[in-house]
């Protein structure tokens, strides 16, 4: 069947800049779908909104311009595994915030974590570590590393003596610790642990995903890695991970992040940036629901302890107080009644989706056997701080006095 005749404008290299003048004669149109008419903004005219580079791969007008930027002599973008755009805005404007000068994105927070572990450590380092640490965080320094020749000491983040005695007695490469720790908040003295890492020569790495962006840059944290699926992103629907530190360090860890391949999809990057326009409103209003919640179960008789350092209460209240300007969102509280009670108040709240996660607009509550933490013996399980009537609370945007209620149906539910 012969082919449909062209009906097409004139084209030209100005209208199509990606398009050299020998590819536009004679263009069928079977061709003309994989080269779509190309649109160019005159010069004084800017979106609001910076477009989604959706593209794996980018050219330059000649060759000599592509050798140019494959031996680093020229900036631009070849291929999105390395770097991209949209990605590279949301990396600049990350580093901006927790005040360092460079950051890579990837697909999630575990894979900035695993990335940033697998980058910075080789065969016989030692790496310095916690017990109050997200669960797959310690899965990743004790079992995958440790199947690399990267050997590990597991202390207590309060045991701030023996944080100075495992650094003088043996060199480490890392110190990976979080603050607020995960899942019941204990504090970090970040200015101790940066002091000792810094004299011993090791570097000091910190996930800040509790504490966010805007808090604890002022600390001489090397490396900070963050999970852009919580706050930054703040609606819960996509996923990302970020690590920032200074320029140095950031582009030693390139190469590989590039090779091992969890890249931040474009459109994942586009919408965390478009999250983070309302992060401080979020985090703020979060935070403060936050400490109205804490005081309300801090009050009711079937809470043992309430978990949130901005209670007076807190054993570390006043470090978390000189250290942070917000608490945060993450409400972590005890149950007299154990277990039982935990299953009762989880299954009698009704605005609280049981789900992972945080920082989202939605509130959620999880339990503490879906905490995990079960490879622990029983004094790294004390001193994790979760017992078996542990709730963690991630405080979402709904009205205050409206979780208020529903936490104080849930809690009588519990009968104790």
């Amino acid at each position: 069947m012969p082919s449909e005749p062209n009906s097409r404008r004139t084209w030209t290299p100005t209208a199509l800049p990606w398009i050299r003048e020998d590819r536009v004669a004679d263009m069928k149109k079977t061709t003309r779908v994989n080269h779509p008419p190309g649109v160019e903004l005159p010069a004084g005219n800017h979106p609001l909104v910076a477009p989604i580079y959706q593209s794996v791969k980018f050219e330059f007008d000649t060759l000599e311009d592509t050798e140019q930027f494959l031996r680093g002599g020229r900036p631009g973008f070849f291929y999105s595994r390395g770097s991209n755009p949209t990605t590279r805005q949301l990396e600049l404007l990350l580093a901006e915030l927790q005040g360092r000068e460079d950051c890579l994105v990837t697909a999630s927070g575990v894979g900035a974590v695993a990335q940033t572990l697998l980058s910075l450590t080789k065969h016989g380092d030692h790496v310095l570590c916690f017990v109050e640490t997200y669960n797959p965080t310690r899965y990743l320094i004790r079992r995958l590393l440790g199947r690399f020749g990267v050997t590990h000491t597991m202390l207590s983040i309060e045991d701030t003596t023996g944080i100075e005695r495992a650094l003088a007695a043996r060199p480490a490469r890392l110190v990976f610790f979080e603050s607020p720790t995960n899942p019941v908040t204990k504090i970090a003295d970040v200015a101790e642990i940066t002091r000792l890492a810094r004299a011993a020569g090791t570097l000091s790495v910190m996930d800040n995903t509790f504490a966010g962006f805007h808090q604890h840059g002022a600390f001489d944290v090397d490396v900070f890695v963050h999970s852009l699926t919580k706050y930054a992103s703040g609606t819960g629907d996509v996923m990302g991970g970020a690590v920032i530190a200074r320029a140095e360090l950031i582009r030693s860890m390139r190469t590989d992040f590039g090779a091992l391949g969890g890249t931040l999809d474009p459109h994942a990057a586009f919408l965390i940036l478009r999250g983070l326009k309302t992060y401080f409103v979020r985090y703020q209003a979060q935070s403060a629901t936050a400490a109205l919640v804490a005081r309300q179960l801090a009050a009711h008789a079937a809470v043992a302890r309430v978990h949130y350092p901005g209670l007076a209460s807190h054993p570390r209240h006043e470090l978390a107080a000189r250290q942070m300007q917000d608490f945060g969102s993450i409400v972590t509280f005890d149950l007299k009644g154990g277990a039982e009670a935990s299953r009762r108040f989880a299954a009698a709240l009704r605005l609280f989706a049981l789900a992972a996660s945080l920082g989202s607009t939605e509130s959620l509550a999880i339990t503490a056997r879906m905490m995990g933490g079960h490879e622990l013996n029983a004094e790294q399980q004390r001193a994790s701080g979760i017992t078996e009537g542990t709730i963690r609370l991630s405080i979402g945007l709904e009205d205050a006095e409206d979780l208020a209620q529903d936490i104080a149906q849930a809690l009588e539910a519990t009968g104790t």
